[in-house]
């Protein structure tokens, strides 16, 4: 029988076992963090109806989606937690208590072009507070606090949180004539920091059909920082002229005010006229999170506020706030920029159980009682040499090997060896299953990220 070649697909992320581990470390550490802060995880499927997942339609969306019958049925993979998310709550909405806040961390599709740290198949962790009617300010302010802390518990430090109000420029647009060309205005100005001030002002002027004045007053509010201008300052001097503009300075400044309370030191926010945020659904604060090491990266954390998460299926009002993270792209980034904490270990495996005695009673045993312990254990039975088994832990990285043989059993103990120091103490089983649950427990606590020091 001809052998078929084993590939990959361009553009699907298949990692060896070491680098899962991390992987699963990092979303650990997600689930963990967004559970303190009070939200209940969800999982929707990977498949829907394609009139439900494309009820916007149109656009880029329809070109990259992943569209298949099988049968009568016109389904789609899901191509982010968003459209999912809407479809939940208005089809679940009788039976959710608001504010609602779920997170989920799932795989979602996009037949875009393959490249490098850009993937068809990918990890998204999201989390959004929705809420019946209104949803206070207050969730706004909150969302800041919850992406410092996550990011910390990763391992992550040097990362800048940059926030914005879509209402301010909203209002700025209507001043100066150009509600009508707002989103355009909008997606062009998000480019600044891609393709410079120039190009930006060009976009505006020749394609956007801005005057060279109206350009020139854009470019002059959002870059008011770089002629030394602190923003709300900025944003002062035109304070009386637009009501949503004022709506919109009056919500930034209300989110400033609480961050310090909900854990940001002002080393890590800061106002960003420039962030726009591309999506047309986003209508107040908005976020935007670049590492400072590597802002050439972009983004690694992005959302803000929306007013009419589900108006496509149903006429409640759910207005909601929310963030997304690109697991896999960032993970991706990270280990290619060497963030990868080679402090964690990252074998499947706490301890191997080495019987040395044909009756392998007791090494079953003593493997029960460590996983009760929630030690993490494997027992090695293969008929093999000795420096093979010796091989197999080193190249897993199990930090413990526990051998049962006749002198052992014997005196009722183990023999536990570290593989690390190389250090072989012998005692009761209790005491080494106390003594590794101990050791284990302070591995658990080591973020999967570091990073790498500075020169």
């Amino acid at each position: 029988m001809e052998k078929v070649k084993p590939r990959t697909l361009s553009g699907y992320m298949e990692l060896l076992p070491e680098k899962q581990v991390y992987f699963e470390k990092m979303a650990e550490k997600l689930r963990e963090t967004y559970a303190l802060y009070g939200f209940t995880p969800l999982d929707t499927p990977l498949i829907e109806a394609s009139e439900v997942l494309l009820a916007k339609g149109g656009g880029e969306t329809e070109k990259q989606i992943y569209r298949f019958t099988k049968g009568d049925a016109d389904l789609s993979l899901r191509f982010d937690l968003t459209v999912p998310l809407a479809k939940y709550v208005a089809l679940n909405y009788g039976q959710l208590t608001f504010p609602f806040r779920r997170f989920q961390i799932g795989k979602v599709y996009r037949g875009e072009r393959a490249q490098r740290g850009r993937f068809r198949e990918f990890y998204q962790a999201d989390i959004d507070v929705i809420g019946d009617g209104t949803l206070d300010i207050i969730n706004e302010a909150e969302i800041p606090g919850i992406i410092y802390r996550t990011f910390n518990e990763l391992g992550l430090r040097n990362f800048v949180i940059r926030i914005n109000n879509r209402k301010i420029l909203n209002g700025f647009f209507e001043m100066l004539g150009l509600g009508d060309r707002a989103g355009e205005v909008m997606r062009t100005i998000d480019k600044l920091e891609k393709i410079g001030p120039d190009k930006v002002l060009a976009i505006l002027t020749d394609d956007v059909g801005l005057t060279a004045e109206q350009a020139g007053d854009v470019l002059l509010l959002i870059t008011c920082e770089e002629r030394g201008i602190a923003p709300l300052d900025a944003l002062a001097a035109y304070d009386g002229r637009n009501e949503t503009f004022d709506t919109g300075v009056e919500e930034l400044s209300t989110v400033v005010r609480y961050l310090t309370a909900f854990g940001v030191p002002d080393t890590h926010f800061k106002i960003d006229l420039t962030i726009a945020r591309g999506l047309d659904y986003y209508t107040g604060t908005v976020y935007e999170t670049t590492m400072t090491d590597h802002p050439e990266i972009g983004s690694i954390c992005s959302g803000g506020r929306y007013d009419d998460l589900a108006g496509y299926y149903t006429d409640k009002k759910l207005p909601g706030v929310g963030i997304s993270i690109g697991l896999t792209r960032l993970f991706f980034v990270l280990e290619d920029q060497g963030y990868l904490n080679t402090e964690l270990t990252p074998s499947p495996a706490d301890v191997l159980v080495l019987p040395m005695t044909d009756d392998l009673s007791h090494a079953i045993s003593f493997a029960t009682e460590l996983r009760a312990a929630g030690v993490r254990t494997q027992i090695y039975s293969e008929k093999k040499k000795f420096k093979a088994k010796m091989t197999y832990a080193d190249r897993l990285h199990i930090p413990y090997v526990v051998f049962i043989g006749e002198d052992e059993l014997a005196a009722g103990k183990v023999a536990v060896k570290d593989m690390v120091t190389g250090e072989q103490i012998s005692v009761s089983p209790g005491m080494a299953a106390a003594a590794i649950k101990a050791a284990v427990e302070k591995t658990e606590r080591t973020a999967p990220i570091k990073e790498p020091e500075k020169n």
